[in-house]
């Protein structure tokens, strides 16, 4: 997300173990100044690693950005996506970045060749987050969970890379992410409000249910 008072408020709870950012959920919370953003975060999350994103397509402009978000702690993870907005792979650049020792988060990762081809272009000794948007690709009617687990399976020698449940779509996911043997799952707080409601009893949860019905009814 990108709203200071639900990290603060979510930093403190032993479930959370990072936070993620991009220029999307920026714009939602009506950021207009990154650095600045960026900073305030990092004052509240100094033992959790937090990712921020690139937003350039020129390669020489992405290396600056990365270089410059890295700078920013030594908890920041740099997030960069598969393709610019133009539709060209960033291989090259990831492979560049990587090697100088950059924390990498690659996002928008849709399918296994995908995965595969960053895989075989990162130095495995850095840090290495593979984001795989499994609900996006659930949203075209494609089980996600073949990919996670082929992607788990290729990178699992290199314990400097985590596989990345990205794009939540219930909290289910984070069961079934769980189940995949998935390293991490990102969830946006509307999600995250349903926690209390695990283990609910259904029959209980069926009559509030029409309950609720019968009153909106009224």
């Amino acid at each position: 997300g990108a709203d200071l008072k639900e990290i603060k408020t979510f930093n403190k709870s032993k479930l959370i173990n990072g936070f993620t950012t991009n220029p999307s959920l920026m714009k939602s919370s009506n950021v207009k100044n990154y650095k600045s953003f960026a900073q305030q975060v990092l004052k509240i999350v100094k033992d959790k690693s937090v990712s921020f994103e690139i937003f350039a397509d020129d390669q020489n402009e992405i290396l600056k950005q990365a270089k410059e978000i890295k700078s920013w702690g030594k908890n920041v993870f740099v997030k960069v996506p598969y393709f610019n907005s133009k539709g060209n792979k960033n291989l090259s650049l990831i492979k560049k970045l990587s090697k100088l020792g950059i924390n990498l988060n690659i996002t928008a990762l849709f399918t296994f060749s995908q995965v595969k081809e960053v895989f075989n272009n990162i130095d495995k000794d850095s840090q290495t987050i593979l984001s795989i948007f499994a609900g996006r690709v659930a949203d075209t009617g494609i089980d996600p969970t073949t990919i996670i687990k082929r992607s788990i399976k290729l990178t699992k020698k290199n314990k400097k890379v985590k596989i990345l449940w990205a794009s939540c779509r219930e909290l289910y996911s984070i069961f079934l992410a769980n189940k995949t043997g998935c390293h991490i799952i990102t969830v946006p707080n509307s999600i995250l409000k349903k926690i209390n409601l695990v283990g609910k009893n259904l029959t209980k949860y069926s009559k509030e249910t029409s309950n609720q019905f019968f009153k909106d009814s009224r």
